[in-house]
């Protein structure tokens, strides 16, 4: 069970608790209770500290080994293959406006803007990057899921590479309510990207969607925001490296594509939306009747993530409360009449409120079952995870740990 973003910092309008210390959580507490937490770091310092390298991790993968970048997961979510030429990209539909002298991030989600309405803001893109750059070949934007979307670029063995390993770029969601000046690409094929972002502007202004959302008082999509580059990653099947299936439930492409890559099933789930409205209590059904056929089931939930990125303590405090009600415990329940098991909770990252952004360092794991002893805990958060002193740094494989195979 993957709570993305769950683990945060003490908050003053949470009485100096932390969201997972101020929600009612019975039923991860009662996990804590007869199961082993403790602290672990999914991300390297060499690497940022997004899902795309914590989940892969998470997953039992070195991202050290097999992280190429994030599109190229979202990329595998949709069925793309990459080329060994080939580069993906990731593109948000974003908000950016004029405060004083500096343009803002005022929203990476274009204010979830709908899947339809992206997918006709990118038609007007490529458009919009035809008749801009002509002599521009092999570049296409693709639809995805709301704002998270790709523009791919199919490269040729006997044509340079138009983007370097040096490329660096900045998420949009670790700018909100900042300047985006700075945080334009830096590195091989930068301006290129810079271009295409400052370009974008003018091809989505005037857009029939745009005017029918400020009709309506919503955000526009304002810009289209580049980041996550990646060519193709090789990761080796999960069932090869650890002896057993897996099945892996997500509103999310990136772990879509990280369980397609892994050689995972993946369930969808109707009602699954990837924000705070998803429909918790389906994504729980569908993972207890996953088990008639599935050694190994993993629940990604967003909602916490989404909820830190709007600096929203209460929602995400919900957030965890409907995690822990509608899925935690049918499936605790659900397991202990299946006989031998194991169920380990444990988020990808710290997401912080204060900052609304992304965080290194460690989360807190609570692994309960067959064979697992009891590390003397009666709740699960932050505070009592570290204070059992059992702390796994990165390269640590908990995965391995959790299924004793390595």
């Amino acid at each position: 069970m993957i709570p993305d973003g769950a683990a945060d910092e003490p908050r003053p309008e949470l009485g100096g608790k932390t969201p997972l210390q101020a929600a009612r959580t019975p039923h991860m507490d009662a996990l804590a209770a007869y199961g082993r937490v403790g602290v672990t770091n999914h991300v390297p310092e060499s690497l940022p500290p997004g899902s795309e390298v914590a989940c892969m991790s998470l997953m039992g993968y070195d991202p050290l080994q097999y992280f190429t970048g994030r599109a190229p997961l979202e990329a595998a979510a949709q069925g793309i293959t990459l080329g060994p030429h080939d580069w993906a990209v990731r593109c948000n539909l974003v908000t950016i406006r004029e405060q004083d002298v500096d343009e803002v991030m005022e929203d990476f989600t274009a204010g979830h803007i709908s899947s339809d309405e992206a997918k006709e803001l990118l038609a007007a893109a490529q458009q919009g990057l035809a008749a801009d750059f002509p002599d521009l070949a092999g570049w296409e934007f693709i639809s995805g899921v709301s704002y998270r979307n790709l523009l791919l670029h199919r490269g040729r063995a006997d044509a340079p590479a138009p983007l370097g390993s040096d490329l660096r770029t900045t998420p949009p969601h670790d700018l909100m309510d900042k300047p985006v000046a700075d945080a334009f690409p830096r590195g091989t094929g930068s301006r290129l990207l810079a271009a295409i972002m400052s370009h974008s502007a003018s091809w989505l202004a005037d857009h029939p969607v745009n005017r029918k959302r400020i009709a309506a008082g919503k955000r526009p999509a304002t810009h289209v925001w580049l980041w996550g580059v990646g060519r193709a990653p090789a990761m080796e099947p999960f069932e090869t490296k650890y002896g057993m299936d897996g099945t892996m439930i997500t509103a999310v492409d990136l772990l879509r594509g990280l369980a397609a890559l892994a050689g995972w099933k993946r369930r969808e789930v109707p009602g699954a939306t990837g924000y705070l409205d998803t429909d918790y209590a389906a994504k729980g059904r569908h993972a207890i009747a996953e088990f008639e056929q599935a050694d190994l089931v993993c629940v990604h939930v967003e909602a916490p993530d989404e909820a830190s990125h709007e600096g929203n303590a209460a929602a995400k405090v919900k957030a965890i409360e409907e995690i822990d009600e509608k899925i935690v415990g049918p499936l605790a329940a659900h397991l202990r009449t299946l006989g031998d098991h194991r169920i380990l909770v444990c988020p990808d990252h710290p997401t912080f409120i204060a900052t609304k952004t992304h965080s290194r360092g460690g989360v807190p794991f609570v692994m309960a079952g067959t064979g697992i002893a009891a590390t003397g805990q009666t709740t699960y958060d932050e505070i009592a995870a570290a204070a059992t002193g059992d702390r796994l740094e990165p390269g640590w494989n908990l995965m391995g740990e959790f299924l004793r195979k390595g």
